[in-house]
């Protein structure tokens, strides 16, 4: 009894040491645009749609497990493999686009900071500049441990969503039975805002993020096993925070037919209807994921373009020879910051933008992570088995299938 206590407390340090690239990149992925879009879901269809996130939950869990392991396999980065496998100049179309979204959706987090400070009677003005000079400070200054603590401390926040779930008093019995029943709607937009659901939750940056994150901490082959926990806890995690967001905005604005299209705006209407501390939460919680996302987009444009051009791209490294990386993180902070205090900004222009360039990269990075998960001289004995791939393919045309009618959609 002894030795199984010692080998569990054995296994359970051993996966603390290891956490945090899965987790991370899994509750970033609520974003400022992720909660206005479950808020909205939730307003407008109610339960129906919480069974879409299961399937959302294990497509994203395959995806991100093959970065887990290419990052682990290889100590290399996603940039890093494509530059390799597939060229300089094919690696640097790619970063175009990704540099395009990334900056619309830095711009988009900060506009999610500026909205939730400005619930609380805080000026954009002041909020806004703050808060970029600290997330730079804290990259800029910080080791990769050191950042990666304050971003598992930003994902524990995120337990404010939970409990605005619990303070709009469901009735869980549908609840549950929304979630495992699958169910359609001939409601107009049903559809779209499935897609979009889908759009939002599986991005292209969260597979550069995570894997060279892996790569930063210094994950190697031997961390595979801990490192794939850790990619399905946050992949879990992720849709445990949404399903608590449609939970909440269906049982509180779905019956009395409020709709919202902004995080901001269902935390004001929330406040009257489900108490002020339900509103309360709801927008802190906008403020801490919007921080985060703000942080870690500019972060994984700087992995990102450095690893595609072959520069160093550390935060362990704080000399000349990662200052390339360091500008180019703070220039996406900055133009993230300033483009939100621009007067008369259209930020759902700048949406559409950003979900133009991911339907763009999402068929592409797919097609490059099943080219390198299975080429042995890359992964070894670690390359997908033909199950592996015959899903993650018909995830992958599914996928990419979605993609494309979300961004004509919005588009039109």
């Amino acid at each position: 009894m002894k030795k199984r206590l010692l080998s569990l407390k054995t296994r359970l340090l051993l996966f603390l040491a290891i956490a945090g690239p899965g987790i991370i990149t899994g509750n970033v992925d609520n974003d400022a645009g992720g909660i206005a879009t479950y808020s909205a879901a939730g307003a407008r269809f109610g339960f129906s749609m919480l069974w879409i996130l299961i399937l959302i939950t294990l497509s994203l869990a395959v995806i991100q497990e093959m970065c887990a392991r290419m990052g682990t396999v290889t100590g290399k980065g996603l940039a890093d493999l494509i530059r390799e496998t597939f060229g300089v100049r094919t690696t640097v179309t790619v970063m175009i686009p990704l540099i395009i979204a990334n900056l619309a959706n830095t711009a988009g987090e900060f506009a999610g900071i500026a909205a939730g400070f400005e619930i609380f009677g805080i000026s954009r003005y002041i909020a806004v500049p703050i808060c970029a000079i600290g997330v730079w400070w804290l990259v800029v200054r910080g080791s990769y441990k050191v950042v990666e603590k304050f971003y598992l401390l930003f994902c524990i926040l995120f337990v404010t969503y939970v409990i605005s779930g619990f303070l709009a008093r469901p009735p869980w019995g549908e609840v549950f039975k929304s979630t495992f029943t699958p169910s359609f709607s001939v409601q107009p937009g049903f559809v779209t805002m499935a897609i979009t659901l889908i759009g939002t939750t599986i991005a292209p940056w969260m597979q550069f993020y995570q894997q060279s994150a892996i790569r930063d901490k210094g994950l190697g082959e031997k961390d595979l096993a801990m490192s794939r926990v850790d990619t399905y806890i946050g992949s879990f995690l992720t849709n445990f925070v949404s399903f608590f967001i449609v939970v909440c905005c269906g049982a509180v604005l779905f019956p009395r037919g409020i709709r919202v299209d902004t995080a901001d705006q269902a935390a004001i209407a929330l406040a009257p209807l489900a108490g002020k501390y339900c509103g309360i939460l709801f927008a802190a919680g906008l403020i801490n994921a919007s921080l985060m996302a703000a942080s870690i987009l500019p972060l994984t444009t700087a992995y990102a373009v450095a690893e595609a051009v072959g520069l160093e791209s550390s935060l362990e490294i704080k000399d000349q020879t990662a200052r390339p990386f360091y500008w180019l993180y703070t220039v996406m902070v900055g133009l993230g910051a300033v483009i939100v205090l621009l007067p008369g900004v259209n930020f759902m222009q700048i949406m559409l933008v950003s979900q133009a360039m991911n339907g763009v990269l999402l068929p592409l990075i797919l097609y490059f992570m099943l080219k390198i998960v299975n080429d042995k001289k890359i992964m070894g004995r670690h390359t997908n088995t033909p199950v592996e791939n015959w899903i993650t393919g018909v995830q992958a045309v599914a996928l990419v299938a979605l993609t494309a009618i979300m961004v004509v959609g919005s588009l039109s």
